[in-house]
């Protein structure tokens, strides 16, 4: 396969001009024999009727007298034989060669050509017919006038070679320019390459189009796309290194000095109650580590890369539900799931849709007093699904509603345990999953309602 783009276009150019010039220098060639043969088929029918006119009587008998020139006209170059015959319409040879290879037609009316072969080479033959009258007499002569065909065949040599000498130049022409053409014309596009191969590795600014032609421009176009969008991860991975080294920062520097302290104790009841503290520190650390990593893969679910497919939230809601029971039940809260549907499918990635439900529902069961009550509800409207968790804690005001969705971001007291990461997971993957948030308050009472809405996908049924 070829791999240039010069050679490409060249072939895409030579294959039809190849074709043409194959096409033209044919037919060029069929008008060099349609010439030639239409000149010396004239040649030999004026030198025929030349002849043809030195036909007279004498004494009561047919005579001839072949004018030196009537043979003149064929003289050529190429030096070719000239023949002729001079026959009555008996038969008898008034004058000429009696061998020649001609058989005329006495009732022709008009010259007749032939193409023969005498001597061993071809020969072109015209044979032409005269009445001649005498005092009530009536005879036909025929008059063959013959020529080989050695100048015939040079004439077309000379005009067909003349065709195809343009024809070749025409096309060298052609490729030349084309050449020339493609290596002024790909100028603009070896300067975005080597703009491209001289720039800073850590530089993501877009490319400059210049003088590129409008053809080529949505390469350059297409390319700053793909730089933004890289420049976009890239400043979402560096905020989100960022963010993991000032939270972690604190808890290792605390857990670092429980440790510290821990070496200096000989006193097993506070050791005990350092060791606790040390515990309760890592086990914050882990479930601040694991929001972290959730939220770096909510971020990524934003890539068309990242694996999607049909979720069913009515069992992922049902599993969600069963693993924080245990937490609902310490608090004494009541938790529990309302729908009418026996299935909701979307299109996204279960294990973020899991985590999306997980983290609303957490959030409600931390934020609820003791004896309060957290809803999930499901449901279905035209071509959305849309779910709701809802309680009867706090709630959020109004004027911070927005913020919480910002990462690190709590509304909460200082001793409630927490991360501020929650609802800002929550968004990615909803943003992923091509849905939308909102929270209210609920119609009834007081709390919070967080309201998820997902494009649902259609339902395929048939008969297998």
């Amino acid at each position: 396969m070829i791999d240039s783009l010069r050679l490409r276009l060249l072939w895409w150019l030579l294959i039809p001009m190849a074709v043409y010039v194959g096409l033209s220098t044919s037919d060029a060639h069929d008008n060099a024999i349609s010439s030639a043969t239409l000149i010396q088929d004239r040649a030999l029918l004026a030198s025929a009727r030349m002849i043809a006119g030195q036909v007279g009587w004498s004494d009561g008998a047919p005579v001839v007298s072949v004018p030196p020139a009537a043979l003149e006209l064929f003289a050529s170059p190429a030096q070719d034989a000239v023949y002729y015959q001079v026959l009555l319409d008996d038969d008898t040879l008034l004058a000429g060669r009696p061998d020649f290879p001609a058989e005329p037609d006495f009732s022709a009316l008009q010259p007749v050509y032939t193409t023969t072969d005498f001597d061993g080479r071809p020969l072109r033959v015209v044979s032409y017919i005269r009445a001649l009258y005498d005092e009530g007499t009536l005879r036909m002569v025929a008059v063959s006038v013959g020529q080989t065909m050695q100048g015939r065949q040079q004439m077309i040599d000379e005009i067909w070679h003349a065709s195809l000498r343009r024809q070749i130049v025409l096309l060298l022409l052609a490729i030349s320019l084309v050449v020339l053409g493609l290596t002024m014309e790909l100028r603009p596009i070896l300067a975005v390459k080597d703009e491209l191969a001289a720039r800073d590795p850590n530089s993501l600014t877009p490319l400059r189009a210049g003088a590129l032609q409008v053809e080529l421009r949505p390469i350059v176009e297409a390319i700053n796309q793909y730089i933004q969008r890289l420049n976009a991860q890239v400043t979402v991975q560096k905020r989100f290194v960022a963010d993991a080294a000032h939270q972690l920062r604190t808890p290792l520097a605390v857990i670092d000095s429980q440790i510290q302290f821990a070496r200096q104790i000989d006193d097993p009841a506070r050791l005990a109650q350092v060791l606790a503290a040390l515990q309760e520190g890592s086990r914050s650390m882990t479930d601040l580590t694991n929001k972290l990593l959730l939220l770096s893969q909510a971020e990524a679910s934003n890539s068309s890369a990242f694996p999607r497919g049909p979720v069913d939230l009515v069992a992922v809601a049902a599993t969600v539900l069963e693993e924080l029971a245990g937490l609902a039940l310490k608090k004494g809260i009541d938790l529990g799931l309302e729908t009418t549907l026996a299935d909701a499918v979307v299109n996204g990635n279960e294990a973020q849709l899991a985590g999306m439900l997980m983290n609303l529902i957490d959030n409600a069961l931390r934020y609820t007093p003791e004896g309060g009550k957290v809803t999930v509800a499901l449901a279905k409207q035209r071509d959305q699904v849309i779910v709701s968790v809802s309680d009867n804690g706090p709630g959020i005001p109004a004027e911070v509603r927005e913020r919480v969705f910002e990462r690190f971001y709590r509304n909460a007291a200082p001793d409630q345990p927490g991360s501020g990461l929650g609802l800002a997971i929550v968004r990615e993957i909803v943003q992923a999953s091509q849905g939308s948030i909102v929270l209210d308050v609920p119609a009834e009472g007081s709390g919070l309602v967080a309201t998820v809405t997902l494009p649902a996908m259609p339902t395929m049924t048939g008969d297998g």
